[in-house]
C-alpha cells in the first residue's frame, strides 16, 4: 500500500489569511446617518445664512453708511450658521466615504465611485470656505472691533452666496442614476439622483449657481435617507 503525503509551505508562515465576515452580519449604516445630518445642517445652513440679509435691504443699495451697525445684531445668527456649516461639512466627508465604498464593491471597473465620492468631498471643502471668514468678523460684531461697512458688506454677500454652491454635489446624484442602471442602487434613488442631481448641476452652472444649495440639499437628504432606511440587500 502506498501513502502519499501533500505538505504545502507558503513562502511566510507566520502569516495568515484574513478572516471571512462573519455571515449574516449587517454592514452599519453610520455613514449614511452621516449623510441624512448633513443635509439637515445644509437646509439649516440656507436658512441661517439667508436670515443675515443686510446686504439685500434697499437702504444699502445705493449707499453702505451704517451698514456694520446693523449686522451687528446678526452675531447670535452668524455664530449658529459657522457651527452649523462646518458640522454639515464634517458629516458629509463621512457620507462620501461611505458612498465611494458603497459604489466600488459593484462598481470597481467604474469612475462612478471615484466621481460621487470627490463630487462629495469638494462640497464640504466649498462649505468649510463659505465659513472661513466667520471668526474675522463674528468675533468684531460681537465685541468692539472696527469693521469697514464695504468689508462687512462683502462678508454678508459670502456667506449668502458660497455656502450655497452644492453644484459638485449634483454630480453624485447623476453618479447614483448611472449606478441604477447597472441595477447597484434601487430605481427611485437613481431617479432622485437625475432629477434633484441634474438639476443640481444645472443651476450651478448657470448664472444661479446659489440655487444649487436648495436642490443639492433636498437630494442628499433624500438620497441618505434611501440608504439609511433601504438598501436592505447590500445590508444583509
Amino acid at each position: 500500500m502506498t501513502t502519499t503525503v501533500t505538505t504545502t509551505n507558503p513562502v511566510r508562515s507566520d502569516v495568515q489569511d484574513a478572516p471571512e465576515p462573519a455571515g449574516g452580519r449587517a454592514r452599519s449604516r453610520g455613514w449614511a446617518f452621516a449623510g441624512v445630518g448633513a443635509a439637515l445642517c445644509g437646509i439649516a445652513t440656507i436658512v441661517t445664512s439667508s436670515m443675515v440679509d443686510t446686504v439685500y435691504q434697499d437702504r444699502y443699495q445705493s449707499d453702505l453708511d451704517g451698514f456694520t451697525a446693523d449686522l451687528h445684531d446678526k452675531t447670535g445668527v452668524l455664530f449658529a450658521f459657522h457651527s452649523i456649516t462646518a458640522l454639515g461639512a464634517v458629516l458629509m466627508l463621512v457620507f462620501a466615504a461611505g458612498l465611494h465604498r458603497r459604489l466600488r464593491g459593484a462598481m470597481a471597473d467604474s469612475i462612478v465611485p471615484t466621481v460621487a465620492g470627490a463630487a462629495l468631498a469638494g462640497t464640504a471643502v466649498v462649505s468649510i470656505l463659505g465659513s472661513g471668514l466667520d471668526t474675522e468678523f463674528m468675533m468684531a460684531l460681537a465685541g468692539d472691533g472696527d469693521v469697514p461697512d464695504s468689508s462687512a458688506a462683502m462678508y454678508n454677500h459670502w456667506i449668502g452666496t458660497i455656502p450655497w454652491l452644492w453644484t459638485l454635489a449634483g454630480l453624485a446624484g447623476l453618479g447614483l442614476y448611472v449606478a441604477s442602471r447597472r441595477g447597484v442602487v434601487t430605481r427611485w434613488v437613481g431617479l432622485v439622483g437625475l432629477v434633484l442631481g441634474g438639476l443640481t448641476v444645472v443651476l450651478g452652472i448657470s448664472p444661479l449657481e446659489y440655487m444649487s444649495g436648495v436642490t443639492g440639499a433636498l437630494w442628499l437628504l433624500a438620497t441618505s435617507l434611501g440608504f439609511a432606511f433601504g438598501d436592505r440587500r447590500f445590508r444583509g
